[in-house]
């Protein structure tokens, strides 16, 4: 959910800089909508859909999740295009739009299996050339208005865009919508944010991004291989119940109006997370928030493993979504702190780290799926590993800080 670009500064105010046209505001806002339709719609509407796909298209827990790692992979390819092609920020944008809309839209007009697997995986990709863009365009032009604080508005869009989802699905699994019609509203939603943000995105056009290099000659720190894999043993703990939840939910609670609220309180936790991880982290190093928050992850992966019932389905709701972008932003923060002079190689090894763990999520509970507990089975063995790794991040980080 993050990328390790770097953008050059937008220059002074005398300068005729064209990103001067766009105030911070309109950044901001931009922004926050364009990752809310990249995030939300273009790589989680799998999730608040997903009960209603089981109910009216048979789907199964394990096709489920086939489509959500195609999605997840798709991601992670479009990526490391970006990183590879160092495409312009606006292009990004307006393209990575447009394709989330139009992949979500055609995954109503469709049933069959392995066209929904194409579609996720393309609309994956397309959301990281958003997240790739969003980044390298909004952030320069925040920073030159003084705004870097903005930022959190910025990637709340990530917890809005899932609240809305989630809150959309609700009101389709109440109202006896069909996951077809649902997919195409989602979509028309997706490609009319396209078309409203086409035109404000070109007037910024801030330089254009550059993949950052390493130094030559260095290797990366013991100390932030050990954060990377740690970081990974994170994107496949937090993914399992970012996949599921809904879908579990609706297996043991049979009101639309309780099993719906699921993904709506997920998003909301993510969004007020972001909002409030100045507060959060005051006064505390990026490993000491990172490995706090991810006891809490924890806490919200387990407990639907051993019950399931309303209040601890909202609970691992809380836990989750109001614990995965703080993580994601401690994360960034520790991995540029332990990597020294080839920084940027840190991110660049986190951010594969964390799209392989991802990816592994789903395709075990795929994997586990003729076992009868295969949610269960899986959220147990994420728990273990988000243990494990914060107990040897906080070994590593102790002994790593006075030399940092």
């Amino acid at each position: 959910m993050h990328s390790h670009l770097k953008t050059t500064d937008l220059g002074a105010p005398d300068s005729g800089t064209p990103g001067l046209k766009t105030s911070a505001l309109t950044a901001a806002s931009v922004g926050l909508l364009a990752l809310a339709s990249a995030m939300g719609i273009g790589r989680f509407s799998l999730t608040p859909i997903l009960p209603l796909m089981q109910q009216d298209a048979g789907l199964s827990l394990a096709t489920a999740g086939w489509l959500a790692t195609s999605n997840y992979l798709g991601y992670l390819v479009g990526a490391l295009l970006c990183i590879a092609l160092a495409p312009r920020p606006a292009a990004s944008i307006r393209w990575g739009l447009a394709g989330v809309g139009v992949t979500t839209l055609a995954m109503g007009l469709t049933d069959w299996a392995p066209l929904w697997l194409g579609l996720r995986f393309a609309g994956g990709a397309a959301s990281a050339f958003v997240l790739v863009g969003t980044s390298a365009w909004a952030m320069p032009i925040l920073r030159h208005h003084g705004k870097d604080d903005w930022s959190g508005h910025v990637f709340s869009g990530v917890g809005i865009g899932i609240a809305f989802a989630g809150a959309f699905g609700l009101v389709a699994a109440f109202d006896a919508w069909s996951s077809r019609a649902t997919w195409i509203v989602l979509g028309a939603v997706a490609c009319a944010l396209a078309l409203l943000l086409w035109r404000p995105v070109g007037a910024g056009m801030p330089s254009v991004a550059q993949p950052d290099q390493p130094a030559p000659g260095r290797a990366l720190p013991w100390p932030a291989i050990v954060a990377a894999i740690c970081y990974g043993a994170f994107g496949f703990g937090y993914i399992i119940p970012a996949t599921f939840l809904p879908a579990l939910a609706k297996g043991y609670i049979d009101d639309p109006a309780l099993f719906g609220m699921v993904w709506p309180v997920f998003g909301a936790a993510a969004a007020l997370s972001t909002f409030a991880s100045g507060w959060l982290g005051r006064g505390l190093a990026p490993w000491q928030l990172w490995t706090r928050a991810k006891w809490v992850l924890a806490i919200g992966v387990l407990v639907p493993a051993l019950w399931i019932n309303v209040p601890t389905l909202l609970l691992s709701a809380l836990c989750v979504g109001g614990t995965f972008m703080l993580i994601t932003m401690a994360g960034i923060r520790e991995a540029l702190r332990l990597g020294g002079t080839p920084a940027p190689l840190a991110v660049g090894v986190m951010t594969a780290a964390f799209g392989a763990g991802q990816i592994v999520g789903p395709l075990l509970v795929s994997v586990l799926q003729r076992s009868g507990h295969a949610f269960a089975i899986a959220s147990l063995i994420a728990v273990l590993c988000l243990v494990i790794s914060n107990c040897v991040l906080l070994y590593a980080s102790r002994r790593a800080a006075p030399s940092a």
